[in-house]
């Protein structure tokens, strides 16, 4: 049996469905391979090579296919970089474990939630990708950096919606995200290796996340509403009183 899926056929059950799944693992398990000897870079051309198919349209299409494939991307080079980041084979295999669940299991989702989640993962992996490897770049490089993935994030998480301005509310998350990081760029404190605005962007957008899409499927009240923005102003406060803004963190 096959289903249509964003314009693509793709087997949902039977030998079809299990070669699918397969060679859908078979990405970070060769992923894992290059980087445990050694050829990061081949592991992370693999993975921008596996979306070639961006690429087999007209190209006028191109920039509109990388945007909608942008999150995957994100997700992909972010565990590749993860893993690449660890000697420890135990970790390695956990980020491929984690690669092989994204892969098979949560991107072939289209359902609110499971779109939701994607938009979610990216940004946090994105952005933990860009202040680990790159959080001594310049500060211009840093507040783009967020912007970008900030951005491409927000329109990945709206368009599960009937969102009719999706493109001006994407600007407003991304915008409010690089002034943040021009902000807290000028002290930029580390909890382990996160880094503190990736504490900030993920509280502040998984809540207002979750508000959003309580009131889209009209499950919001003034109550939860309350609630919701009261825990995260205690956390958000809670970190900055915790924080040692001479530079460094408790």
């Amino acid at each position: 049996m096959l289903s249509i899926t964003r314009g693509r056929l793709k087997p949902v059950k039977g030998f079809s469905h299990s070669i699918h799944v397969l060679l859908l693992a078979l990405l970070p398990i060769l992923a894992y391979i290059l980087v445990r000897i050694d050829f990061v870079s081949i592991a992370i051309l693999l993975v921008l090579i596996s979306k070639w198919r961006m690429l087999a349209v007209r190209p006028r299409y191109w920039i509109a296919n990388l945007v909608a494939n942008s999150v995957d991307i994100i997700v992909g080079l972010s565990l590749v970089i993860f893993m690449s980041n660890t000697s420890v084979t135990w970790w390695q295999l956990f980020w491929m474990t984690l690669f092989i669940g994204w892969l098979t299991w949560l991107k072939p989702r289209s359902d609110v939630l499971s779109v939701s989640a994607q938009a979610m993962i990216g940004q946090l992996m994105g952005l933990a990708v860009l202040y680990l490897k790159f959080g001594d770049a310049s500060l211009a490089g840093l507040v783009f950096g967020t912007w970008l993935v900030a951005y491409l994030a927000a329109r990945h998480f709206l368009t599960s919606f009937e969102e009719p301005h999706t493109t001006l509310l994407a600007h407003v998350w991304a915008y409010f995200s690089a002034s943040l990081a021009f902000i807290l760029g000028h002290w930029l404190l580390f909890y382990g290796t996160i880094a503190q605005i990736i504490v900030f962007l993920t509280v502040i957008g998984y809540c207002l996340a979750a508000l959003y899409y309580l009131d889209a499927t009209e499950r919001l009240t003034p109550s939860l509403q309350r609630q919701m923005l009261s825990i995260m102003f205690v956390i958000l406060v809670m970190v900055i009183v915790l924080s040692d803004w001479a530079g460094s963190t408790v």
